[in-house]
């Protein structure tokens, strides 16, 4: 596992909170259309846009943060299965960006085609998806911030590793 200077490890650490940033701007994006749906704005105008905001914003800024974010945590000393944190933002991150990429773009690009014909469910999908995702974004960006529970396991020195390994049966 190579490690990264500090200045790269900045750049990656930048790279990172900007696509995340952006992927939380996109879905409060998404947030504000539903609502605007529901409370009566042109659905010809509202849905198409936001299939528009999935298509070219949310969908790929889901896949970039997820591929920022792994290659951050495996070339930075905080590694990928070291930290509980790391890992639950992992699969977090994981699971968000398959259902935006497997469920919300689908639901949302349909929408976009369907446009005054979008019924009532589909409004309300529009406003519970990117609420329940905007959610899971500011935990995750909680945990980076609090860094919580400490490692998934205790590295053990070099020193002390033969010991260990000739005490077991």
């Amino acid at each position: 596992m190579s490690r990264l200077s500090p200045a790269s490890r900045k750049a990656l650490l930048t790279l990172h909170l900007v696509t995340s940033l952006g992927w939380l701007g996109a879905d409060l994006v998404l947030l504000t259309l539903g609502v605007a749906g529901l409370r009566g704005a042109d659905p010809a105008v509202v849905y198409p846009t936001a299939a528009l905001v999935v298509t070219f914003l949310f969908a790929p800024l889901s896949v970039v943060v997820w591929v920022v974010g792994v290659a951050s945590s495996l070339l930075t000393p905080w590694g990928l299965l070291r930290h509980r944190w790391v890992l639950v933002k992992l699969i977090l991150t994981t699971a968000m960006a398959g259902l935006v990429l497997l469920v919300l773009t689908p639901n949302v690009r349909a929408a976009g085609e369907l446009g005054a014909a979008v019924d009532a469910r589909q409004q309300i999908d529009l406003v519970i998806a990117p609420s329940v995702s905007t959610s899971v974004l500011i935990v995750a960006t909680v945990l980076s911030t609090y860094k919580p529970w400490g490692r998934l396991r205790r590295a053990v020195p070099a020193a002390r590793r033969p010991a260990i390994a000739a005490r077991r049966p």
